[in-house]
């Protein structure tokens, strides 16, 4: 009864999370890997909560010499991926960005040309003028090393 409260706190944060996981399923495009982890992570905080003496052991057997600083740890690690995760997903929609406004940018300046021209408007490529040939050099008659006076 003497830490109730807080365990209370700490496991309906935790079942908020999943509770606010499972209802955006279908909206979050994530993996299945990612959902398992997910899943996993919040049964294993629960465990944490209610019985702290075993993340204590864990400790211990990690050669980590608290429970606290084991989860600490985790944390920071889970943070590294989530900074990775959150950076690749901005870098991958910057890019369907950038190709979506040229598309766009492409697509506006052909009908703008489609309205100043007219539609009926045959676009013909510039004529381009035949190449002339190279004249051929003459053969040299003399050789190379003499001398004319």
């Amino acid at each position: 009864m003497k830490y109730f409260w807080i365990q209370l706190v700490l496991i309906l944060g935790s079942v908020s999370l999943a509770l606010m996981f499972i209802r955006n399923w279908d909206q979050a495009k994530t993996r299945a890997w990612k959902r398992i982890a997910f899943s996993v992570f919040v049964l294993v905080n629960v465990y944490a909560v209610l019985r702290p003496t075993d993340v204590t052991w864990l400790a211990h057997q990690l050669g980590v010499g608290r429970g606290t600083d084991l989860v600490l740890y985790v944390m920071v690690l889970a943070m590294g991926f989530l900074t990775l995760n959150t950076f690749l997903r901005f870098r991958s929609l910057e890019k369907k960005i950038t190709d979506l406004a040229r598309t766009v940018a492409l697509s506006e300046g052909a009908r703008h040309n489609d309205e100043r021209l007219g539609p009926d408007a045959v676009r013909q490529p510039a004529p381009v003028e035949p190449a002339t040939p190279a004249e051929p050099e003459a053969p040299a008659t003399e050789p190379a090393d003499s001398v004319k006076a």
